[in-house]
This record gives structure tokens, C-alpha cells and sequence, in this order.
């Protein structure tokens, strides 16, 4: 009978201890489980936080672009956007495009290949003429330009605006700018 009453104490004993393993293990399963969905949770957040940001980045940058797009059209008089985008690939903004009216000075003083203190001389002249302050950013581009030969696509580029530009001017404006563009290439050639 004790061998008995032994067995069904050991039976009881290990029927609780079995319950309340198997409920603790469904806890922590349960615990592991809302923490790894917790985390889970965390890392979603994270991601869209930042997808979010990104978004918001490339909005404010379009609105931007369209801002300093806008600005330039209507300082210059010139809307066509693709214009616009070429000068804007060559670095050439609302705050330098004072310097693109010297571009054929620049070239004729690169013409030889290089560019001695006279050819400099002359082109700085001819931006001081131009209006362009020596603190202005039109004017470090220009001194850019003076120390290593522009790439060939700023003379397209100045072309495109030039024609551009031509097309917003009427009467004796053309002409005008014409003699002015070919006066100061002249000087600069002259002074090699």
C-alpha cells in the first residue's frame, strides 16, 4: 500500500511539476514570441523611418531644383528647361552665370593649348568689364576655367544659351551683344 500511495505521489507530483513546466515553457515561448515581434516591430519602424526620410529628402531636393530652375528663368528670361539642365550639369547656376558670357574669351586664351599671364591678364579684364566681382562665384569659376581648360561641352552649353538668350532680345539688343562677344575674344587674341 505504501508502494502505492508512494507511485501515486510521485504520479501526482510529476503531473504538477509537468503542468507547470509545460506552462512555463508556453510562457517563455510566448515572452520569446512577443519579443521577437517586438523586435520585429522596432526594425520595421527603423526602415520606414528612414525610407520616409529619404522620400522627404528627394521631394525637398526636386522642389529645389525647380525653385533655382524657376529663379534662373526669370532672371534670365530663359525657360527652356533642357538649357537649363545643361547649364545646371556644368555647374552653372544663377550665382555664375555672369561667368558664361566670358566662355569664348576662355577658349581663345586656351587656344594654343595653355595659357601665359597676357592671356589671363586680358580675360580677368574682360571679366572686370563684364561686371563679374572678384569675390563672386562666377568669378572663381572663371578662375577654375583659367586653370584647367573647360571641358568642350561648356562651349555647346554656352551656345544653347546664347541662342536661348538671342531669342528673349530684340532690336538693336542682338547685335549689341554680338560686336561685345567678339570685341572682348578679339582683346584677349590680341594679347597672346
Amino acid at each position: 500500500m505504501r508502494a502505492a500511495s508512494i507511485k501515486g505521489f510521485e504520479t501526482t507530483y510529476l503531473n504538477r511539476e509537468t503542468s507547470a513546466f509545460v506552462r512555463r515553457s508556453q510562457s517563455e515561448a510566448s515572452t520569446s514570441d512577443n519579443s521577437l515581434s517586438e523586435r520585429g516591430k522596432a526594425l520595421e519602424d527603423v526602415f520606414f523611418a528612414r525610407e520616409n526620410a529619404n522620400l522627404r529628402q528627394r521631394l525637398k531636393d526636386t522642389a529645389d531644383a525647380k525653385q533655382r530652375k524657376d529663379a534662373f528663368a526669370q532672371a534670365t528670361g530663359i525657360s527652356d528647361d533642357a538649357v537649363i539642365a545643361r547649364l545646371a550639369e556644368l555647374n552653372i547656376g544663377l550665382d555664375t552665370v555672369a561667368a558664361l558670357s566670358l566662355v569664348p574669351v576662355v577658349l581663345v586664351a586656351w587656344a594654343d593649348g595653355h595659357i601665359d599671364e597676357k592671356e589671363r591678364n586680358a580675360v580677368l579684364t574682360a571679366a572686370k568689364d563684364a561686371g563679374l566681382d572678384r569675390g563672386s562665384a562666377g568669378y572663381q569659376l572663371l578662375e577654375q576655367w583659367l586653370g584647367k581648360r573647360p571641358p568642350p561641352q561648356l562651349f555647346a552649353a554656352w551656345k544653347d544659351y546664347m541662342r536661348a538668350l538671342s531669342a528673349t532680345m530684340d532690336g538693336e539688343a542682338k547685335p549689341s551683344l554680338k560686336r561685345e562677344v567678339l570685341s572682348r575674344a578679339r582683346r584677349t587674341a590680341e594679347a597672346a
